[in-house]
């Protein structure tokens, strides 16, 4: 049964589009949701949890998840805020799955980079207790992989009630952190982006940490390695990491203002409709569901820096 919570939200969002409808009585595109947004229906990121990762193209504006990874996000924190990635690579990029990046010689006992005060492991974070996790916004829509699916604070999210836990799941753009066969072998000195098909397996094996926000092209276009996983087979292959600073490291001028659609609010109810069945002109079928890594959350340059 349908919880009170989430049959409120459904009328919200069903009032949201309906006042949004045109004269027609056709329901709302996802871009008149978004025009018809209020200040409200945003946030902006906390520069404590967000990276930047710098390249030679560009910034990629990566989110942290502190309130589903503590550990691993203050961990990252840390690596951050000394420095350790600077001037390591992007080392695997695996067509259809991942990014990855971290130290070439991590390997190597007498060449790998030092992590400094950060810890070398962390308990696994693979899911949380419901119990004081953050508001969760359910879809109406079934799930493969999990008995309920939706967002908590901008992340695809999924539960299971009678187990009383959460996780995040492996979408587009979630960033995880890389560890060995041990569930507490990984620290977030090695990390990856999800490029391609959502690979909803590994959800529960992997400490998710956060998810790219902004520049996700920058990791999704790179060349394809043709070692076995996707590995750069010569060192020269490798692309440099310039920098990965927190935002609150970086001075304010230097920053990337953003801000992200929230995702516990009546509007974005009234989005997630309108992708789960499209009136667009170009739709001659509505397919009336949708999946937890088919909806978009927006990020947007603040109305009062954006040209006119």
């Amino acid at each position: 049964m349908r919880s009170k919570t989430f049959v409120m939200a459904a009328a919200l969002a069903l009032a949201d589009s309906a006042a949004l409808a045109d004269v027609a009585g056709k329901p709302p595109t996802m871009q008149q949701v978004l025009d018809a947004s209020k200040p409200g229906d945003w946030r902006v990121p906390d520069p404590e949890n967000t990276l930047y990762l710098d390249l030679a193209a560009g910034r990629v504006v990566i989110e942290l998840a502190p309130t589903f990874a503590p550990l691993h996000a203050a961990n990252i924190r840390r690596l951050a805020h000394e420095h350790y990635f600077d001037g390591l690579a992007i080392l695997r990029v695996q067509d259809n799955f991942v990014t990855q990046w971290g130290d070439p010689e991590a390997d190597n006992k007498d060449k790998a980079r030092s992590l400094g005060s950060a810890s070398k492991t962390l308990a696994s974070e693979f899911e949380r207790t419901i119990v004081g996790a953050p508001s969760f916004t359910r879809l109406p829509d079934g799930d493969v992989y999990a008995p309920q699916v939706g967002f908590s604070n901008g992340l695809p999210t999924a539960r299971d009630p009678k187990a009383g836990k959460t996780w995040l799941a492996h979408c587009y753009g979630m960033v995880g952190a890389g560890r060995d066969n041990g569930v507490e072998t990984g620290s977030g000195a090695e990390l990856y982006v999800v490029i391609g098909q959502s690979p909803r397996q590994l959800d529960r094996n992997i400490a998710l940490v956060g998810r790219v926000v902004q520049g996700m092209e920058l990791l999704a276009s790179l060349p394809r390695g043709t070692a076995p996983l996707g590995f750069y087979e010569k060192p020269g292959q490798r692309l440099p990491i310039r920098s990965i600073r927190l935002a609150s490291d970086v001075p304010a001028s230097e920053r990337t203002p953003l801000e992200i659609f929230r995702t516990d609010t009546p509007a974005f109810g009234a989005l997630t409709e309108a992708r789960r069945n499209r009136s667009d002109d170009w739709y001659k079928v509505k397919a009336g569901h949708i999946d937890v890594c088919s909806v978009p959350i927006p990020v947007r340059k603040p109305p009062a820096l954006a040209k006119p």
